[in-house]
């Protein structure tokens, strides 16, 4: 298959692709919401285990939207699955940032986990996933200087609005048949 047989592909089998980031919002909205109610340690502890439940929470996700998020033969989801793995190493950084700064950790977990974006952006030919990462990036790091005493809230929302714009346009953007390799 031809790179744009690939993409073709990858779209019809992806089905827009947004069980994951549905689930990241649900999550990055649950921390949110807990961290009024939690001590900042507490609060960043529940975001390190609550990022651990987006990709099973997105399985589930799956299974009713019908995408298929794991099992593939099109090289560009197992570019994907490559992506997130990446992703998932900046826990080297994360664990010690807990231990030792855990005030960091909303601001390395809300970038590192939105990486991902730009290789997906790459893949279906739109830069939806560009802005998702570059609008992300700059509202996190914005919202942890900001709200030094409300960073969980604040981060956490801010994910959750740039997850909502990506999404709308993931739901919403005509999906063109006729991809160029650029």
């Amino acid at each position: 298959m031809t790179l744009e047989e690939y993409r073709r592909d990858f779209e019809a089998s992806a089905k827009r692709s947004v069980s994951m980031p549905i689930a990241g919002a649900c999550v990055w909205l649950i921390v949110a919401l807990l961290s009024v109610r939690l001590d900042e340690r507490v609060g960043v502890l529940v975001l390190l285990f609550g990022s651990g439940t987006i990709f099973p929470l997105a399985l589930l996700i799956a299974r009713f939207r019908g995408e298929n998020l794991l099992a593939s033969n099109n090289p560009l989801a197992k570019l994907m699955g490559l992506c997130v793995l990446m992703v998932n190493l900046l826990w080297a950084v994360h664990i010690p940032l807990f231990l030792y700064a855990p005030t960091f950790v909303p601001l390395s977990l809300g970038i590192g986990l939105g990486l991902h974006w730009i290789v997906w952006s790459w893949i279906i030919q739109h830069p939806l996933g560009i802005v998702h990462a570059i609008l992300r990036t700059l509202l996190v790091v914005v919202a942890w200087f900001t709200f030094p005493d409300q960073r969980l809230l604040v981060i956490g929302l801010a994910i959750v609005v740039v997850y909502g714009i990506s999404i709308w346009q993931m739901l919403t953007r005509p999906i063109d048949t006729h991809i160029t390799n650029q």
